[in-house]
C-alpha cells in the first residue's frame, strides 16, 4: 500500500518538485544571468534581495529562481498567482510580511506569478509596501512588462529576460530527469532528439513528458526508450504558441520583415511556424494583404490581387488544402519588387491634413447637379480631361486654392512603379510646357 505521508522527495512527489534545484549552481540554463559576474549571480553573492521582474517563456525557471532567492536571503517566501488572487490576497500577504518583519526580523519575498494578469489597482495595492521595504517583489511574466506592468512598479524593479532552454541544456535536463524517474531505462539517441524537439525550449514540458514515459515504461516493462515508444506514448502536441502573447507578435514581425527583405525561404518558414503553432490562417492571410500594399505596392500591383485571391481560396477550401494558396502568396510577395511609396505617401498626406486647416473645395472642382449650384459658379472653369490632348489637362491644378504645392507620392524605379514614375515625369513636363499647374483667375471663384 502506498505511503500517504510520503516525504517531499518521495516517489509520490511530482518529478518537477524532486528535480527543483537547491542552489543556483544546479540551475540549468540562464547563464547570461547566473554565470560568474552576471547580474543575478552578483545579487545572490551580495545577499541583498531587490525587487525584480523575471520575463521569459514558460518552463525556463522563473519560479525556481524566486524560491532560490528566498532560501539564499533567509526570507519568507509568499507566492501569489495573479490568475487566482485579488486585492484581499495581496493584503493578506502584506500582513504576513509585516508580522514576519516585526516579530522575527525576517524579510519576505512576494512572488507574483503571471503578474501581467493583475490590473492597475491590484498592482498599485502592493506598491507602497515595496517602497517601504516591507517586502521584496518578484514578478514572473511571459508578456512584455513594458506593456503589462505599471510604470511606477516597473521603475522600482529590475527586469531580467530569461531565455528558452537550448537543445544541449534540455539534453542535460533530460539526463537528470531520466536518472530520477526511470534509472533502469536507456533513452536512445533518436528518442532523445524527439523529446528535446517536443519540449521546444520548455523545461517543464520536458520533465512532464519524462514523467509520463516513466509510468508507461514501467507498465510495459521496458528498459529501452526508443522514438517509436515516445511517439506512441506521448500525444502529438502543437508547439508553444500563445495567440495573445509576445511569441505571436514576434513571429508576425519576423514574417513581415522576411517578406519585406525579399527572402522567400524565411518568409515561408515563419508562415509555417505560425500555422504549425495554431495561428488562424485567415489572420495570416489578412497580414499578407497588408504586406501587399505596404511593402510591394505599385512596384507590382498584382501582389494585392494575389493576396486577396489567396484568402478567398482559403475561405473556399479550408485547411489544409487552402494553406497552399497562402504559401503561394507569401512566396510571390517575397519575390516581388518592393516599394513602400504608397505607404509613405499615405502617411505623409494624413500627417499634412492633421496639421493643416480645412480648406474649401475650389468651385471649379465641385459638382453642379442643380441650377442653383450652377448659378453659384459650381463647376465653372473645370476642364474635362478626356476632351484634352492625351486625356490630360496640362497645367490644371486640383489642390485647394492657396494651398502650397505638395508631393506625397514619389514612385521608385522598381518594377511597374518605374513605368509609373516615367509617366508622371512626362505629365509634369506637359504641365511645365503649359506654364505650370495653376488655379484659374480669381474672378472665377
Amino acid at each position: 500500500m502506498p505511503d500517504l505521508f510520503a516525504t517531499v522527495d518521495g516517489p509520490l512527489t511530482p518529478l518537477a518538485e524532486r528535480l527543483r534545484p537547491k542552489t543556483i549552481d544546479e540551475v540549468i540554463g540562464q547563464r547570461h544571468l547566473l554565470g560568474p559576474g552576471k547580474p543575478l549571480a552578483v545579487a545572490f553573492a551580495a545577499g541583498k534581495p531587490h525587487s525584480m521582474i523575471l520575463w521569459g517563456p514558460p518552463g525556463v525557471g522563473k519560479t525556481t529562481l524566486a524560491r532560490l532567492m528566498a532560501d539564499a536571503f533567509n526570507a519568507d517566501f509568499v507566492a501569489v498567482s495573479a490568475v487566482l488572487a485579488g486585492v484581499k490576497d495581496i493584503r493578506d500577504a502584506v500582513a504576513r510580511a509585516e508580522l514576519a518583519r516585526e516579530q522575527f526580523g525576517r524579510a519576505t519575498i512576494l512572488f507574483v506569478d503571471e503578474v501581467h494578469r493583475f490590473n492597475k489597482a491590484q498592482q498599485d495595492a502592493f506598491l507602497p509596501y515595496v517602497e517601504r521595504g516591507v517586502l521584496t517583489f518578484i514578478g514572473a511574466t511571459t508578456e512584455n512588462p513594458s506593456f503589462e506592468v505599471n510604470s511606477a512598479l516597473l521603475s522600482r524593479a529590475s527586469v531580467y529576460v530569461l531565455h528558452p532552454l537550448s537543445a544541449p541544456e534540455l539534453g542535460e535536463l533530460l539526463d537528470r530527469a531520466a536518472k530520477v524517474a526511470m534509472p533502469a531505462a536507456i533513452v536512445d539517441d533518436a528518442a532523445r532528439d524527439a523529446l528535446v524537439n517536443y519540449a521546444d525550449g520548455d523545461g517543464r514540458r520536458l520533465i512532464n513528458v519524462i514523467e509520463q514515459l516513466a509510468v508507461a515504461a514501467g507498465e510495459a516493462g521496458r528498459t529501452t526508450i526508443d522514438v517509436v515508444f515516445v511517439e506512441d506514448t506521448i500525444a502529438k502536441s502543437i508547439r508553444r504558441f500563445d495567440k495573445g502573447g509576445d511569441a505571436f507578435y514576434d513571429q508576425i514581425s519576423a514574417l513581415h520583415k522576411a517578406v519585406r527583405g525579399s527572402d522567400p525561404d524565411a518568409s515561408l518558414y515563419w508562415m509555417c511556424r505560425m500555422l504549425d503553432g495554431g495561428a488562424d490562417p485567415l489572420y495570416v492571410g489578412r497580414r499578407l494583404i497588408r504586406m501587399a500594399s505596404e511593402d510591394v505596392g505599385l512596384a507590382d500591383p498584382r501582389a494585392l490581387t494575389q493576396a486577396l485571391d489567396a484568402v478567398a481560396t482559403y475561405e473556399r477550401l479550408g485547411s489544409p488544402e487552402g494553406e497552399l494558396a497562402l504559401a503561394q502568396c507569401v512566396i510571390y510577395l517575397a519575390a516581388a519588387p518592393k516599394s513602400n511609396a504608397v505607404y509613405t505617401a499615405y502617411g505623409a498626406a494624413r500627417a499634412f491634413i492633421g496639421e493643416d486647416g480645412s480648406r474649401p473645395v475650389p468651385l471649379r472642382l465641385r459638382n453642379a447637379p442643380t441650377r442653383l449650384m450652377k448659378g453659384l459658379g459650381y463647376g465653372k472653369g473645370y476642364r474635362y480631361a478626356h476632351d484634352e490632348l492625351e486625356a490630360y489637362a496640362a497645367g490644371e491644378r486640383y489642390l485647394p486654392d492657396g494651398m502650397p504645392d505638395v508631393t506625397f507620392y514619389e514612385p521608385t524605379e522598381r518594377g511597374v512603379e518605374a513605368r509609373i514614375a516615367e509617366r508622371l515625369r512626362a505629365l509634369r513636363a506637359q504641365d511645365e510646357a503649359a506654364g505650370g499647374k495653376r488655379a484659374p483667375p480669381a474672378e472665377e471663384e
